[in-house]
């Protein structure tokens, strides 16, 4: 067995480099090892939303929002999981909490686009 920073590690410059789905395998190794880990998390939810394995992301992204629901982030990854998923009137209460936090361009744009489709 691998420790964890070393999975974290692997799986976080795989996601980099372009390969999701590899790095998804390695950091989902690390979150078994410390399923509490949000930086472990953040990367894996990341890995399987590049990767299109919305539902997995989703589920992650969940997660992330159970440990910490001050997380704009990991708000905004889960409105972007659910929208990406038809999901819009789910993501909307996520994205609105996100841009609300942030005022970030992401968040309000994924708002914005996720409104527009419910009308």
């Amino acid at each position: 067995m691998t420790d964890l920073a070393t999975l974290y590690e692997l799986g976080r410059r795989y996601r980099e480099g372009g390969d999701p789905t590899t790095a998804a395998r390695y950091l989902s190794q690390a979150a078994e090892v410390d399923p509490t880990s949000r930086a472990v998390l953040t990367e894996l939810a990341l890995a399987h939303f590049q990767s299109a394995a919305l539902g997995k992301a989703e589920a992650t992204a969940r997660e992330l929002v159970e440990l910490d629901p001050s997380d704009a982030f990991a708000l905004t990854l889960l409105g972007r999981a659910l929208a990406r998923q038809s999901k819009h009137a789910e993501a909307v209460p996520h994205l609105r909490l996100a841009a609300a936090m942030t005022g970030s361009a992401e968040a309000n744009s994924a708002l914005a686009e996720c409104e527009a489709r419910l009308t």
